[in-house]
């Protein structure tokens, strides 16, 4: 038992996979978190979790970048079963994930970032057409 502003709280041993994912800050929304688990992408272990499996402290997961390639791969450390801040959601973890693998995301999205710079803004539009107007005068 843990005691908080004289109210006493326990401490779960375990909880389930959505509800621990979203609350240590890998996915937006629990229901992210869930979509990701009943499509088979978090693994513990080796195995796939579904949504409801319970997470303990000891587990290793691997758990997929929603923002791009590569699987981050955690060791739990804690439970918690409600959304905190970073660094406290941080805490109940530890991330194992080799350098290169953040390296490969980062490099995906630089290429990405690049790659979607298409159809110029409206902003975009009115300096292109300053510097025609500047080029066609001969300024």
């Amino acid at each position: 038992m843990v005691a908080a502003a004289g109210i006493f709280q326990s401490v779960p041993d375990s909880i389930r996979a959505d509800k621990w994912l979203w609350a240590a800050r890998f996915f937006k929304t629990r229901a992210l978190a869930g979509e990701i688990l009943g499509n088979g992408k978090v693994k513990r272990n080796g195995h796939t979790l579904k949504r409801s499996s319970s997470i303990q402290p000891g587990d290793m997961l691997e758990v997929p970048f929603v923002e791009g390639p590569g699987v981050r791969e955690i060791h739990v450390k804690a439970v918690i079963e409600k959304r905190v801040g970073a660094p406290e959601a941080q805490a109940c973890y530890e991330d194992l994930t080799k350098p290169e693998v953040y390296e490969v995301l980062k490099n995906w999205q630089i290429a990405r970032s690049e790659a979607a710079s298409g159809r110029p803004t409206k902003k975009d539009r009115r300096a292109i057409d300053g510097i025609k107007e500047d080029w066609e005068w001969g300024i």
